[in-house]
């Protein structure tokens, strides 16, 4: 840790009143029910560390939209900060399709690994996490507590203030999960929904924070209502917060420049410009090694499936105006799901398709034709041409990462040649 132990605003006034504020480096786990304002209080937390000219990671599977109606509710304006390059939001697709998989976890690791590498690339002050509980589901507890352990280890370190917002837990196994991660935060926030209004005007009901490490006030309890244009606010020590309406604090830069934002963000995560939301699974070259061997060993132990895809355009596709790289890569990206993982080399895009079988494989190659500039059928013939394809599939000599990509790299010699145009693939 650089920036010493000390308290800094939470941005939710009870925390900040009744144990002076939040950790630096903390980490915090904000629980409860449906439309009992936990989202609320994420965003106020996210909207305290912008304020201070901090940046804030804010993970996320709403929508955009959805987002923005929310963090309006309580007076902020969260596409200043994200234009600003204060906030920066993280939309992650629900992992719903991985439990059915006998190696579900396995999966799951990958999200939490997710958070690291955005992390690493954006070096934050602040990650929240709204929701995560359905990242969480883990059938085995002890890689559970060792993926999120991890997480924290790595966060912690940086000096980075965490808040994990989970579900209130409906069955013994979901309580299970939500212990583990309680264990091990600095404190937790548990809001219990009221089904009536309180004072004939607002809804709300209790909220009580409980430290595990430092904050030796101790446990606190008070009541909560949601309050428009503020948020969640409670009563404390028989004193109500100010009804003041407070609006966020718009520290724009003279030097900020929108444009220089949309590129960073595009650059990161391979959205198209002005797309500030999404999750990147795109990944540099290092990364990618790492990802793949840790794949080619999850396939010697377990005999799980995976194919690696090469894209390569020919740059007579870009010199005849028929398509650019950024195309290409943009139409590889947008076709893959979560679970795949990609690399950019040169003038190839490299996919690692972790649960494949042909079938997936020819599914994915339909969506990248679907997600090509124009679906005439004469340019689609034409542009085919252009593009090749060199299909991987695993066997038993997939020793490791290096000698997979140097296969290719080598080929890309033409005396090598081993990609075979998109037409003929296709057919």
């Amino acid at each position: 840790m650089n920036r010493g132990i000390r308290l800094i605003p939470s941005g939710f006034r009870f925390i900040d009143k009744a144990w002076g504020g939040i950790y630096i480096g903390g980490s915090y786990l904000l629980i409860g029910p449906k439309k009992s304002g936990r989202t609320l209080v994420g965003l106020q937390f996210a909207l305290e560390a912008a304020k201070n000219n901090d940046v804030c990671l804010l993970f996320t599977n709403m929508r955009p939209k959805d987002l923005m109606i929310q963090a309006a509710s309580v007076n902020f304006d969260i596409q200043q900060y994200m234009s600003q390059n204060l906030i920066i939001v993280v939309r992650i697709s629900p992992p719903n399709y991985i439990y059915d998989t006998y190696n579900a976890d396995d999966y799951l690791i990958e999200y939490f690994n997710d958070i690291i590498t955005v992390v690493n690339q954006y070096k934050p002050a602040r990650i929240i996490f709204d929701e995560i509980t359905p990242y969480i589901g883990f059938r085995n507890l002890d890689l559970l507590r060792d993926s999120f352990l991890h997480t924290l280890e790595v966060i912690e370190d940086r000096d980075i203030t965490s808040l994990f917002v989970v579900g209130e837990p409906a069955t013994p196994k979901a309580q299970s999960i939500v212990d583990v991660l309680a264990n091990y935060v600095t404190g937790s926030i548990k809001l219990k929904k009221s089904e009536e209004k309180i004072d004939n005007r607002f809804f709300g009901g209790n909220v009580v924070i409980t430290p595990n490490v430092g904050h030796s006030e101790g446990q606190f309890e008070s009541v909560f209502k949601i309050v428009p244009k503020k948020g969640v606010v409670v009563e404390y020590a028989g004193i109500e917060e100010e009804e003041v309406e407070e609006k966020p604090t718009i520290t724009k830069s003279e030097e900020s420049d929108d444009s220089k934002v949309a590129d960073l963000i595009k650059s990161k995560f391979g959205k198209a410009e002005g797309d500030k939301f999404g999750i990147s699974n795109v990944y540099e070259y290092d990364d990618f090694l790492l990802i793949l061997n840790n794949q080619i060993a999850l396939y010697q132990s377990t005999g799980q499936m995976f194919n690696l895809l090469s894209f390569k355009l020919d740059p007579a596709a870009q010199v005849k105006g028929l398509l650019s790289l950024n195309q290409i890569q943009n139409a590889v990206r947008t076709a893959t799901d979560k679970k795949d993982k990609i690399c950019i080399v040169d003038n190839k895009i490299v996919v690692l398709v972790v649960r494949s079988d042909k079938a997936s494989v020819d599914a994915l190659l339909k969506k990248v034709q679907k997600n090509l500039p124009s679906a005439d059928e004469n340019y689609l013939n034409t542009v085919k041409e252009f593009i090749s394809l060199l299909n991987i599939e695993v066997n038993e000599s997939a020793d490791n990462s290096e000698i997979m990509m140097d296969y290719i790299q080598a080929s890309d010699n033409t005396s090598n040649q081993r990609y075979i145009s998109l037409n003929k693939v296709m057919k």
